[in-house]
């Protein structure tokens, strides 16, 4: 297919741009915490420091205040070493100690525990054994049980995120980058690679396929692209010649997309069958006006989608059948680019009042709003696997970076790129077996 020569796919390559996290709103006390360097026992140097990603991982989530190391008074590495005193001096008020020893051909044991300090009780014992190319992400499930432990919250360091990097040459012409890296930006890779827009990236449930938009070949026509993380091979899955094809989004089962195309010149919600070969889509709605953006509630029941059928961009859902009749979902303002969070019960919108557009959570039972960003120009939201976060695109000094919201709005961090913009971010479910 010559529209494939055009884009150079490089499913394992290192991507240069990589990603910092900047708390910059926190209105909660963050935990005071301490991540003791692990101990090692083995002839050879450690092959990773664990306990400096856990720390990382605690104190980019905005809820924690890791101890530097430079401050710590003494370095147990279990429980029977910590001289709780000590600790009690420094106001920390949890404790994580671990060892790490050779298991094997290039694995690692790590056994560690998290410590109330206040009362000297063991809140978590736990021991993992993972293959050195693996410790990074050995560290993010330590980090997750704790987070988990002592917030309730499932954590997501060990999830994915994609996102589209815009690189600027020195002649002015632009670079498209998709890139799927870990939740705190480190592993990145470069998906896709083009001359040309690539846009709309959304994760499959089991988080091995990305499907996104991209404009190739000569002719410069958007189609959307099912991309295979692990091959890196891709299948064109829509391209109707004169039309939309756009906003693709997987069913909770991954069977599915859907997506918008323009076959009567006016943009309609369509699904798509990926499991019969050749299959064609099949029009959800159908209007005289923009219906766009859809996507699926997690029971697979209801489609959620923007439409301007009311005057003003708004929310809207549509069972998922043909011809079916849709609702009104939103109310305040305008409104765009729905996501629908894990439990189904809210909505992540573009929320546009007053010349800015912010990030609005929606109670999809009440249809009241609270607005989470404050930025003039927020986009693309997607929620995080468990809930309580949302990333985002957002304009900081007229440049394009990413950003982070808790749900509750207490927390609020940009990430940007080490070299371009950034933009159209989309939270990886959590990793299956």
């Amino acid at each position: 297919m010559r529209a494939a020569l055009s884009l150079a796919l490089l499913a394992a390559g290192a991507a240069h741009a990589q990603l910092r996290i900047e708390i910059t709103d926190r209105n909660i006390q963050p935990l005071p915490i301490a991540i003791v360097p692990f101990g090692w026992d083995g002839e050879v140097p450690a092959p990773f420091d664990v306990a400096t990603v856990v720390a990382a991982d605690l104190g980019n989530s905005g809820r924690f205040a890791p101890l530097p190391v430079t401050d710590m008074m003494s370095r147990p590495t279990d429980t029977a070493q910590v001289n709780f005193a000590d600790w009690r001096l420094l106001r920390v008020d949890f404790l994580v100690v671990g060892r790490m020893r050779e298991s094997g051909a290039d694995r690692t044991e790590i056994v560690f525990q998290l410590i109330n300090v206040s009362s000297g009780q063991e809140l978590l014992a736990f021991r993992l054994t993972s293959p050195n190319s693996d410790l990074r992400a050995a560290s993010h499930r330590i980090a997750d049980m704790v987070f988990e432990e002592l917030t309730g919250i499932p954590g997501v360091f060990g999830t994915q995120i994609a996102y589209v990097s815009v690189i600027t040459r020195p002649d002015g012409t632009k670079r498209y980058r998709l890139i799927v890296s870990d939740a705190d930006g480190e592993r990145a890779s470069v998906i896709a690679d083009s001359p040309q827009p690539i846009m709309s990236p959304a994760w499959s449930p089991d988080g091995r396929r990305l499907a996104y938009v991209s404009f190739e070949g000569d002719e410069r026509e958007d189609a959307i692209y099912v991309q295979t993380l692990r091959t890196g091979n891709r299948e064109r899955v829509a391209a109707r010649p004169n039309s939309v094809n756009g906003a693709p989004s997987f069913s909770p089962d991954g069977r599915t997309l859907v997506l918008t195309q323009s076959p009567d010149g006016h943009s309609d919600i369509f699904t798509l069958d990926l499991t019969t070969p050749g299959a064609m889509p099949r029009r959800i709605t159908t209007s005289d006006r923009i219906d766009t953006e859809g996507v699926f509630s997690p029971d697979g029941r209801f489609i959620y989608f923007t439409s301007d059928r009311s005057g003003n961009p708004q929310i809207y859902r549509v069972p998922n059948a043909p011809n079916a009749q849709a609702e009104r979902v939103t109310r305040e303002g305008s409104n765009s680019r729905p996501r629908v969070s894990p439990d189904g019960r809210q909505l992540a919108v573009v929320n546009g009042e007053g010349g800015s557009f912010r990030i609005g959570l929606v109670d999809v039972a009440t249809g009241t709003m609270r607005i989470l960003t404050r930025g003039s120009l927020d986009e693309s939201p997607s929620f995080a696997p468990n809930g309580a976060q949302i990333i985002y695109a957002a304009k900081r000094n007229g440049r394009d970076v990413l950003a982070t919201v808790t749900t509750d709005g207490f927390i609020r961090a940009d990430i940007r790129a080490v070299e371009g913009e950034v933009r159209e971010p989309v939270w990886g479910p959590y990793p299956r077996p």
